[in-house]
Order: C-alpha cells, then structure tokens, then sequence
C-alpha cells in the first residue's frame, strides 16, 4: 500500500521524484491552482504560460510533465488538470472535492514506478487533504500478484511508493484524522477490488469467506460462517439452490462491528457470486469473461464493515455475505424448479442467471431478524441497469422515498454517480407463479425494478430498506479514468461508509 504522510516541507526543498501541481481553466486561459505558489515563483511567474506553450489546457485528467527549475530537489513537475476554475476561485472559493480527488488519482497513477511524489495541490482545510489523500491512494492502485512481469523492475512499474500533501497540517487533529481516513477507507476498498480482480480459480466462497474472518480477527469484528451443512439445516434454500451445480460449497458469512456508543444499527447484504455462468441458463459467448466481478456487492459490504471497524465509528454494523458459485451440473438448479428460500417462502426458478436475487433473499431475510434501523444491499444484480445507466452510474430504490433520496445525496457526497430509481407496483403483478409463491422473473421490460421488487419481497415488516445496483460501475472493461482502475472499482464502498458516518453522527432519522 502507498504510504501518505503531511508535510509541511516546502516545494523547493522536499526530496521526491516529482512536484505535482494543479492547473484549471480560466476564463483568460490556463491558471495555476493555489498550493504551488512556490514552484510558480521558481518560474519566474511563468509556470502557466511554460505550460500552456506544451499544450496543458487545464482539462480534467489532463497530464503534463517538464523538469523542474534550478534548485529544485525534485526533478520533474507534474501539473494535472483540474477543470474549470471555481467562480470567485481568487475571493476563497474552494475547487470541489470530486476534481481534487480525480486530479490527485490520475496523477498518482502516472507516477507508477516513483518512489515519492510531493502533492502542492490545492488544501484549504483539513477536508481537502483527505479527499487528496484519498484520490492519490486510489489513483496508485495496481493489481499485479498474477504477473511475473511486474516482479521485474525492468519490465514493470510498481505503484507510487508515497505521497507526501504540501500544505497540509500534520500536528493538527482535524488533519490526522482525515489522513487517517483517506487511508483506512482507501485501503479496504483496494482489499474488495483485489477481491473482484482476483481470478475465481482462487477465490470460491470458502476462499473469500477465508479473508473475511482473517480481517475480521485483525479488527475485532465477530465473524459467523455458515457452511453447507449449516445451511442446509437452516433452511437457505436460496443460496443452496445457487451452489447446487458447484464443487465449491456456498457460505454465508455474518461480520458484526459492535460500538459502545451505538444508537443505530444498519445491516449491509452483499450479493457474492464468485463466478457465475448462469447456470443451466448459460451465459451466451463473451458474457462470461468477466463474470468473477459478480461478487463485488460482497466485496463492497465487507470493506465497508472493516472500514467502520478500523474508524471506530458509533454505530453498530452488520455485514452479510451471500457467497456462492453458479454452475451448471447435473445437481444444479433447474429452470422450473421451486426452492423453499429461508423466510419460508417459495419461488419457481425460471432463470437460474437471476441467481443474485435468490442469494440476497436469503440473506435479506436473516438480517431481517435483528431488526436493525436499516438494510441496505448491494448487488451486481441485472444488465437492465446497465442499459438504463450505463457503466459509471448505478441505481438506488429503497421502500423509503426520503431514504433513497438520502443515499443518493451521500452517492454524490463522496463521488460515486448514483440515481434514485421507482419500484412500480404493476410490475409485481408479473412475477406471479401458478406454482410458487412467487418467481424470479417477471416482465422483461423494466428487468432492473423487478429484481427490486423480488428483494423487496424479502425485507422484515417495517423495516427500511434500500437496494443498489452496482453492476455497471463495479467492474471496468475500458481505460482507467480518475482514480478508477481497470478492472474492479471498489463502487459503493465509500458510499457505505460515509452512510455509517451519518448515522454514526445522527445526521439520519
């Protein structure tokens, strides 16, 4: 993990293998962000004009290297984008937190290979160091344990080594504390995108339910792991169903973070399929190759329980885990059979790819049983949502309008596009079953609120509750942008977490 310090060395004197400095677009032209007034002075004044001569712009994620003036100990200034200069930027407006943290992870992920970097962005309070902090961290993430490469250092670029904040406070309380955020938060998330990158050969449910109870000892969170056999006689006919057709029994893992001075209680459920073929309803050809992703809802649960674990945060957190494979077999589920789910009710399986559904019931209805103050899901659960959002932005619907209104507000909050969605009565209607009590699919039209309205299903009585659909951000298939990597994002990590802040700080009813 890259190390993240305050310094309050100056620029010019700071030991490191590159300045980075930030750059917007003014309304005259290129303007130098406030934090790099010393690397500015050492130009003479010019640094912009120097910069604007080889092409920098200002852009959003745009990258700009020179070498770094006469006694500077740093031999290269990196200045990155930051986008549009804030209106009254010079009267003490501040840049907005989202475009620090993007500016700070794009330029941390092209230093890879440097051993340290000196961020002179801009740092009004202690806020602005730790969503920098943050971004850097996420930025310089790389996952490279399957390749032999990277163990070269002639053929690879390891991850920037450390991060040093100019500017910042070290001394101060409000500073340490978000450094210490930025990089507890920026640790576990890496953890789940590990989890999501790693291939599903290594990591079947027993696996992934192995790391949950070894962080679990480390942070003193109480671990419950039901195998096969607990299942079986607790009746989870969901998750059973799901891993029928695997050699790789499913679990369910329960991870409690317990506070002394909690007066909330939330409960997060993560849909953990660990490889999923569809089953008997096989994926059709270039579906599968990036179906190990289909446990970053579990991935996402888990981080965000050990991140409220290692802050300390007053509120009482449980996590579920609903990890199993989908496969198909000659024991594996079947479309039309009926599976009895834990909460006693029944459902005939028309699609055994709508296998998300069936593990969250499951789950859903166990966390049910402790009544907490709300449960939240998380879940790469339908292509439906991928069609209506596309790849960055995923959906939020919940039993409690003012709820999903407040989770998309903290979505935002911390960076992460999410947009409240409807779960329309009429649409239940679709998934009745002349066998079940209900099936696990129903209209095709509108596929991403129907799979809401079977979770829904599921839910306590008088329960709150809200479910996200994560699978367009949760895994990406394109080029890195920001401080988001190929591959595993980490998505609602950070919304989950600072959700738990709120409550924690009775910001929520």
């Amino acid at each position: 993990m890259t190390a993240l310090t305050l310094s309050t060395a100056a620029a010019t004197g700071l030991r490191a293998d590159a300045i980075v400095v930030g750059v917007a677009k003014g309304e005259k032209g290129l303007v130098v962000a406030p934090g790099a007034e010393a690397v500015d002075k050492a130009f003479d004044g010019k640094l912009a004009s120097v910069l604007e001569t080889l092409g920098a712009g200002g852009g959003e994620g745009e990258v700009t290297k020179l070498p770094a003036p006469s006694g500077f100990k740093a031999p290269v200034v990196l200045a990155v984008g930051l986008g549009a200069l804030p209106e009254k930027a010079a009267d003490g407006a501040t840049f907005d937190g989202e475009a620090l943290r993007r500016a700070a992870g794009v330029a941390a992920r092209a230093l890879a290979g440097a051993k340290k970097a000196a961020f002179a962005l801009p740092i009004e309070d202690a806020e602005d160091a730790g969503v920098i902090g943050e971004g850097a961290l996420l930025g310089a993430y790389s996952f490279d344990a399957y390749k032999e490469s990277a163990k070269d250092p002639k053929n690879g670029k390891a991850p920037l080594g450390e991060i040093a904040l100019l500017g910042g406070k070290p001394r101060d309380k409000a500073y340490k504390a978000e450094i210490e955020r930025a990089l507890a938060l920026a640790e576990e998330l890496n953890r789940a995108r590990d989890l999501i990158n790693t291939p599903p050969n290594d990591l079947n449910p027993e696996a992934f339910a192995a790391v949950a109870q070894a962080a679990a000892k480390e942070h003193g969170i109480k671990v419950q792991i039901l195998d096969e056999k607990a299942l079986t006689k607790g009746g989870y006919g969901g998750i059973l169903g799901v891993g029928a057709g695997s050699s790789s029994a499913p679990r369910l893992v329960k991870l409690s973070y317990t506070s002394s001075k909690a007066k909330k209680h939330l409960a997060f459920v993560g849909k953990g399929i660990t490889y999923d073929s569809g089953g008997i309803s096989l994926k059709p050809a270039g579906h599968n190759e990036t179906m190990k992703c289909d446990m970053a809802g579990a991935a996402a649960v888990f981080a965000a329980v050990v991140t409220a674990a290692r802050l300390g945060l007053e509120v009482n957190v449980t996590g579920w885990l609903a990890l199993a494979e989908n496969m198909p077999s000659g024991s594996a589920t079947r479309p039309g059979d009926v599976l009895r789910m834990y909460s006693g009710k029944t459902v005939e399986v028309l699609n055994t790819d709508a296998e998300g559904r069936l593990v969250l019931a499951d789950a859903l209805a166990k966390a049910s049983e402790e009544n907490p103050d709300a449960i939240i899901d998380v879940a790469t659960l339908t292509g439906a949502m991928v069609l209506a959002l596309g790849n960055r932005t995923y959906g939020i619907m919940a039993n409690d309008d003012a709820f999903r209104t407040s989770i998309h507000e903290i979505a935002e909050e911390v960076g992460e596009p999410a947009w409240p969605m409807p779960l329309p009565a009429d649409l239940r209607k679709g998934m009745d079953s002349p066998t079940a009590d209900i099936a696990n699919m129903g209209e095709r039209m509108g596929g991403g609120l129907v799979a809401g309205l079977f979770l829904q299903e599921f839910v306590g009585e008088g329960i709150t509750w809200a479910h996200l659909d994560i699978a367009g951000p949760a895994f990406n298939e394109g080029g890195p942008f920001g401080y988001t990597p190929k591959g595993g994002t980490g998505s609602a990590v950070r919304t989950l977490v600072r959700l738990a802040e709120h409550t924690a700080a009775g910001d929520l009813g």
